[in-house]
């Protein structure tokens, strides 16, 4: 078919593979509906653009892969070149097209259409395949593999410089959204205006950073979770990469992803391949909630995920590394008393390791701390109902460590951290690597270093019965190659997981530094930030839930004041923003009073009674006018049942608030909203409600009614919890109800149920 068409879910790409070119892309974002060939053909005919002044004398088309020789002369799609022979201007030709071959990865997911194409340039000897895939859910995903196809010993390494996917966006995607972030504080949004040239986002952290662009957004001006017409892609890698969105003077709008490779890192030998991580590339016409609603089914068809996402409690804020039996014997009591599932012992247990400066690497359980290993704790732990689950960081090393010292060549960069800075001044001297969180990284691309780490991982994995590795990476690279440092990591998540396919693993980055769709493809969790202070992580996880589902985005129940900022939360506010998410505990209960053990308690009840609807439903969020007021919520796939939270992050601009307008629901259906409390109630800022919250709600509102079933609530302090309210799904989306008077830092729940 010489103008493939590939249609999913209300989006389409379609591609002009007439001639010998390669092919060029003439649309991708909307449906365009059934177009037969001849319309097809006419479409092609009548997107070729005027030639312009002062120009290449044929009509400039964007192709899948622009390169200088095509006229292009925006960042190109490949670079590279020979040594000794300079640059290489590629001038690829097309050579063959499939299409409905299998899926590139091997998932073969129901319903995915998939299109290979082949091209070459025979005088320079490459050749490059690109894999397009469309799913029934109208995620696009695209790759290249670039051959060399020279067996001229002076042609043998061709030196890749970039090869990357670029894709065309419409003049009218004129207003960007990426990310930016620091440690605890991920996913901070940040907006600006295409103009000419590049906006360019690149990482050399040798992960995505707590700056990651994350997803690059382009959309019509003013676009909102609800609203605008939006193109966004992503790079599914865990290492160095760069994300981009051009306007270029020869009248084209691009977005461009691809891996940030140094210069020299990697050389492709005659006969073999390279080829890129997969950029995820999605077009909505319904706000960034679209993206989210084609992107969580996508990524739910293809998920680890084997079963309901336990709560965990995580030991680190609890004890530090103030490890000893009684102390966490205690500890798993007060977990397992108030419902927790899942036992985790963070850093501190193996030899040698008393605080953050030594003993990473050594994987042995301390014999000092542990003199009969980890079996009287994980007994402990499984006697009392819970699963038990462990701390790794594989991928890093302590310089006061005896795998150091055994085999420094291990050791990515000069050997001597603490070296003289006075011997650098003399020629050629190779200054010291530097040191982060008193550590370094361990080279996974040297064989005998990864077998050491696999079999350390297997032998715990093996004698102890864990059913969860919390797989931490405290920092950036900053050494050696970030790309042969990441292929060797999904080796080993992959080998780890072979071996042990009932282990649940975890990732972690200083919190949320590595959040992206290549490492989620072999992890059960991230952890999303650091911070579990409650204002933070409401901004964190409204941005993270763009693209990752909820299920994956590790959320805890910290203490009052939180470690990492100081600021001080009522339970109120912690339990409900933990509650959206994969939900969790990181605070020594044995230090909470009667009161606050029986609210997480009743918290716990009903996070698990909520769980399939939080993992399994549409997230939605509304788009207030004040910036100090949030809605979101998670509704059923048959929009049966639905939970919102109306969050006040800091005090409104208005006496009375906006209302609260709650998306996702079905127009035409009866739905009954009322209001929901998790053990400790939300404060208001005076002890007054909306008439529909109070005890007999308005004339029309249907009368006063029980809370759903199962979905008891508790009583208020100031907010009205004995009213409820029926109404249909577009009064409630469009009218809304009036909010409560919530003092800041609080958040308020309803449950929202269809009514026959």
């Amino acid at each position: 078919m010489s103008i493939p068409y590939l249609r999913a879910a209300g989006t389409s790409l379609v591609l002009d593979a007439r001639g010998t070119g390669v092919p060029v892309i003439v649309h991708w974002g909307a449906d365009l509906g059934d177009l037969s060939g001849e319309l097809l053909a006419t479409l092609a005919d009548a997107s070729v653009p005027a030639i312009s002044p002062s120009s290449i004398d044929v009509p400039l088309r964007l192709s899948l892969l622009p390169t200088l020789a095509q006229g292009w002369s925006g960042r190109p799609g490949v670079s590279g070149f020979r040594p000794g022979r300079g640059a290489a201007a590629l001038d690829l030709r097309l050579a063959e097209l499939r299409t409905g071959s299998p899926s590139a990865t091997g998932r073969a997911l129901p319903g995915t259409q998939t299109l290979t194409i082949y091209l070459t340039d025979a005088p320079a000897r490459v050749s490059v395949r690109t894999d397009l895939e469309l799913s029934v859910e109208g995620v696009l995903r695209l790759r290249h593999t670039l051959t060399n196809t020279g067996v001229d010993p002076h042609l043998a390494a061709f030196e890749l410089g970039s090869l990357d996917v670029i894709l065309p966006v419409p003049d009218r995607a004129r207003e960007l959204l990426d990310f930016t972030g620091l440690w605890t504080h991920e996913r901070r949004p940040q907006r600006s205006t295409l103009g000419q040239g590049v906006w360019s986002r690149e990482s050399r952290h040798g992960r995505p950073g707590h700056d990651d662009s994350y997803l690059m957004v382009a959309g019509t001006p003013g676009f909102g979770f609800r609203t605008g017409e939006m193109w966004a892609t992503h790079l599914a890698w865990s290492g160095d990469k760069r994300a981009w969105a051009e306007n270029s003077a020869l009248g084209c709008s691009v977005l461009g992803s691809g891996e940030l490779l140094a210069p020299g890192e990697l050389s492709v030998a005659a006969g073999a391949s390279h080829t890129t991580p997969w950029t995820v590339a999605v077009y909505s016409a319904a706000g960034l909630d679209g993206l989210s609603a084609r992107l969580h089914p996508w990524i739910r068809s293809w998920s680890t995920i084997a079963g309901p996402r336990p709560v965990v409690l995580n030991t680190w804020e609890a004890v530090y590394f103030d490890h000893d039996l009684p102390t966490l014997a205690r500890l798993a009591d007060a977990a397992a008393a108030v419902g927790v599932e899942r036992f985790v012992l963070d850093d501190g247990w193996f030899t040698g390791r008393t605080d953050d400066r030594r003993a990473l690497g050594d994987w042995f359980v301390d014999p000092v701390t542990w003199p009969g290993g980890l079996h009287p704790l994980i007994e402990h732990v499984h006697a009392a109902g819970m699963e038990f689950g462990l701390w790794v960081e594989p991928e890093m090393v302590s310089l006061d460590s005896d795998v150091a010292r055994a085999h420094p060549e291990w050791v990515l960069g000069a050997a001597d951290a603490d070296a003289d800075a006075d011997a650098d001044a003399d020629a050629g001297a190779v200054s010291p690597a530097l040191t982060w969180r008193f550590q370094r990284v361990l080279d996974l691309g040297n064989q005998e270093a990864f077998a050491w780490v696999l079999a350390s991982l297997t032998a715990l994995l093996t004698e102890y019965p864990i059913a969860y590795l919390k797989w931490d990476h405290n920092r950036d690279l900053l050494a050696g190659s970030a790309h042969r440092q990441t292929a060797a990591l999904y080796r080993l998540l992959d080998a780890v997981r072979a071996a042990h396919p009932g282990v649940e693993i975890e990732s972690c980055a200083s919190g949320g530094a590595r959040i992206d769709l290549g490492i989620l493809e072999r992890v059960d969790r991230v952890w999303t930030s650091d911070t579990n202070d409650p204002l933070e992580r409401q901004q964190i996880q409204r941005y993270t839930s763009v693209l990752v589902p909820p299920e994956y985005l590790g959320g805890h129940l910290g203490a009052g004041t939180a470690h990492t900022t100081g600021r001080t939360s009522e339970l109120s506010f912690r339990l409900a923003t933990a509650l959206f998410g994969s939900a969790g505990i990181e605070w020594n209960l044995t230090r909470a009073n009667k009161d606050e053990l029986v609210m997480i308690a009743t918290w716990i009840a009903r996070y698990k009674q909520l769980r399939p609807l939080l993992h399994s439903g549409v997230v939605v969020r509304a788009d207030p006018s004040d910036p100090a007021l949030e809605l979101h919520g998670v509704v059923a796939p048959d929009q049966n049942s639905a939970l919102f939270a109306q969050v006040a992050l800091a005090a409104p601009r208005a006496a009375v608030p906006e209302r609260m307008r709650f998306p996702g629901l079905a127009p035409e259906r009866r739905y009954r909203v009322a209001p929901l409390v998790l053990g400790a109630a939300p404060r208001t800022i005076q002890d007054a409600s909306p008439a529909w919250l109070a005890e007999q709600s308005s004339p029309g509102g249907g009368g006063a009614s029980a809370p759903a079933p199962g979905l008891g609530v508790g009583a208020g302090a100031g907010l009205g919890v004995g009213g409820s309210v029926t109404l249909t799904g577009a009064v409630l989306a469009l009218v809304g109800l009036p909010a409560p008077l919530l003092a800041p830092e609080q958040a308020a729940l309803f449950t929202v149920d269809a009514v026959e």
